[in-house]
C-alpha cells in the first residue's frame, strides 16, 4: 500500500483511541469526572493531530508516531483499569502483565517524535543510530519487567505468572534502574531537539520555535501548580479543577504546537506570540505584586480610619489600573532590547530619524537620509527612491 494510500486511513487512529476513551468508565464500572476526562480527551487529541499530519503529509513519520501515541496511551489506561477490578476478570492477567511490562518504557514513541520533528527524519546518522539504540534499550526494557517475579507493580493482587525466579535478584536489581532509563530517554529526546535548533535555519527554525512555546508554557503551568500547592488543596474541588485544568493543557500543549508547526505554519508569526507572552506574564507579575504591595500598604496605613470599608482594595485597584499603560510600554522596551534586539534597534533609528526629519528642509539630505534609514531597518536588496515632478 502507498504512503497516500496510508494516509487516506489515518483517520482510523482518533476513533480507536475515542473508542478506549469511551470504554474507560465502562470497564471501571464507575463514572469518571469531567477534569479526568478532559486529560483522558488529549489522548484523542494526539490521535487527531498524528492524523491530520499523516493525511498531509503520509512520509512525515512524526504524524504516525502522533497516532501510535494517542492510541497507545488510551488503551493502555483502559486496560490498567481493566486489570485492576479485585475479583478478577478473564484476561485480566495477561492484560496486567502487558501494562507492568510496557509501562516503564512508555516514552519511547514521544522520545522518538521529539527526535524527529519536524521533517520527520533523524538529524544525521549518529542520531539515527541514538533512535535505535533507544528503541533497543526500551525493548530489553520491557522484557526484563515482564520477566520480574513477585507482584505486580500497578497490580498487587496479581502475581507475575512469568516471573523467573531464578534470576530474582539480578531482574530486581536491573528494574529498579528503571528511573535511569526513563531519564535517559528524556535526556536523548532534549539533547536531540537542542541539537536540531542549533542546526536549524529558516523554516525549520520557524517550527522548532512553537514546539519550544509549548515546553515553555508546560513548565510555567507546573512552577504554577507547585507553587500554588502549599495554600490550595489541588485534590479536590475548585483546586482540582484548575490543576487538572492546567495538566490537560500542558499534556496537550505539544500535540497542538506540532500541528500548528507543520500544518499552518504560515497562517501565524511564532516571534509575535513569544512577544506577547513574555510582555503579558512579566505585565501580569508585576501589576499582581504591585496590587498586593499596595492593598496591604493602604490597609496599614488607612486601617485607623477606614476599618474595613474596602476602601484600601478601591484605592489599590486604581493604582493598578493607573500603572498599566506606563509598565506595558516599558517592558515591551525591555523585552524588545533583551530578546528581540534588531526590531528594537530598527525601531530606534526610525525614532531618531523621525526627529531629525522635521527639521531637515533640504531635499537630497533627507532623500540620502531616507535611504540609509530603510536600508539599516529593513535590509533590502536594494533601496530605490522615486519623486514625482512637479506639474
Amino acid at each position: 500500500m502507498s504512503w497516500e494510500r496510508a494516509g487516506r486511513v489515518a483517520w482510523v487512529a482518533p476513533v480507536v483511541a475515542a473508542v478506549f476513551v469511551a470504554l474507560r468508565p465502562v470497564v471501571n464500572d464507575s463514572p469518571i469526572d469531567g477534569v479526568e476526562f478532559l486529560f483522558k480527551l488529549t489522548f484523542v487529541l494526539y490521535a487527531a493531530v498524528g492524523a491530520l499530519i499523516a493525511r498531509r503529509q503520509p512520509r512525515n513519520a512524526v504524524g504516525w508516531l502522533f497516532c501510535c501515541i494517542g492510541i497507545a496511551y488510551a488503551s493502555g489506561d483502559t486496560f490498567d483499569a481493566y486489570a485492576a477490578e479485585p475479583s478478577g476478570r478473564p484476561g485480566a492477567e495477561a492484560v496486567a502483565v502487558f501494562e507492568n511490562s510496557t509501562s516503564a518504557t512508555d516514552l519511547i514513541l514521544p522520545v522518538l517524535a521529539l527526535l524527529l520533528f519536524p521533517t520527520g527524519h533523524f538529524l544525521s546518522a549518529r542520531w539515527r543510530r541514538a533512535g535505535v539504540c533507544a528503541i533497543a534499550v526500551s525493548l530489553v526494557w520491557t522484557v526484563f519487567t515482564a520477566l520480574e517475579p513477585g507482584p505486580l507493580e500497578p497490580h498487587p493482587q496479581i502475581r507475575n505468572p512469568l516471573g523467573l525466579e531464578a534470576a530474582a535478584g539480578a531482574l530486581h536489581g536491573l528494574t529498579s534502574a528503571t528511573p535511569v532509563v526513563i531519564g535517559g530517554l528524556l535526556l536523548l529526546a532534549a539533547a536531540g531537539v537542542l541539537d536540531r535548533v542549533r542546526r536549524a535555519r529558516g523554516l525549520e527554525r520557524q517550527q522548532l520555535k512553537w514546539l519550544g512555546l509549548s515546553v515553555g508554557f508546560g513548565a510555567a503551568a507546573l512552577v504554577f501548580l507547585f507553587s500554588l500547592s502549599p495554600f490550595v488543596n489541588l485534590d479536590t474541588g475548585f483546586g482540582k479543577v484548575v490543576a487538572g485544568t492546567l495538566l490537560a493543557l500542558v499534556f496537550a500543549g505539544p500535540a497542538l504546537a506540532v500541528a500548528v508547526a507543520i500544518l499552518r505554519y504560515r497562517l501565524y508569526d511564532v516571534d509575535v506570540v513569544i512577544n506577547r507572552a513574555l510582555v503579558y506574564a512579566a505585565l501580569t507579575a508585576t501589576l499582581g505584586g504591585a496590587y498586593l504591595g499596595v492593598v496591604l500598604l493602604l490597609q496599614l496605613a488607612l486601617q485607623p480610619v477606614t476599618a474595613d470599608s474596602g476602601l484600601a482594595i478601591a484605592a489599590s485597584t486604581l493604582a493598578v489600573a493607573a500603572l498599566f499603560g506606563p509598565a506595558r510600554a516599558r517592558i515591551q522596551r525591555a523585552v524588545d532590547r533583551r530578546f528581540y534586539r534588531r526590531r528594537y534597534d530598527a525601531q530606534r533609528t526610525l525614532e531618531a530619524f523621525s526627529a531629525r526629519l522635521r527639521d531637515q528642509v533640504d531635499l537630497d539630505a533627507v532623500s540620502y537620509e531616507l535611504r540609509a534609514v530603510v536600508g539599516e531597518t529593513v535590509q533590502p536588496r536594494h533601496v530605490s527612491m522615486w519623486l514625482r515632478a512637479d506639474r
